[in-house]
């Protein structure tokens, strides 16, 4: 066969997206019927996008951006160029709905990430006490 990149998307075949979830955590759910996550993804690649969510936890898990205080539920996130997608208390977040259980702090929650052109990343998002806050570089 002839050289060159799979794929048929026609461009160059070095330009796709190089992700890297780091900082997944879940503050512990006070109720038994919903839970947040949060995360970070970094892309040192070419655009990508967050399509969905799923986890064994949770019979549904959807996909909330936060803009003036309202949080509202959307379909995708852009993951930017050589950017970055961030998902922080307050901001961007996962609403896992109709748990299997209730997780409980030091539970280790996996979550699939489904990326329309890196395909499914799976995380282990460990469970954080209720009031947990991270510390972050800003």
């Amino acid at each position: 066969m002839g050289c060159g990149g799979s794929g048929g998307s026609g461009g160059s075949s070095s330009a796709k997206p190089a992700l890297k979830v780091t900082g997944a955590y879940m503050p512990a759910p006070v109720t038994g019927d919903m839970a947040a996550g949060f995360f970070t993804v970094t892309n040192s690649g070419s655009a990508d996008t967050l399509t969905s969510v799923t986890s064994g936890l949770a019979g549904d898990v959807t996909l909330h951006s936060t803009k003036g205080g309202a949080m509202e539920e959307v379909k995708s996130f852009a993951v930017p160029a050589d950017g970055r997608l961030d998902f922080a208390s307050g901001g961007n977040h996962l609403m896992f709905e109709k748990l299997t259980h209730q997780p409980k702090q030091g539970e280790k929650v996996s979550v699939q990430l489904h990326f329309a052109k890196s395909g499914t990343v799976t995380v282990e998002m460990p469970v954080k006490p209720a009031t947990y806050n991270p510390k972050t570089g800003h």
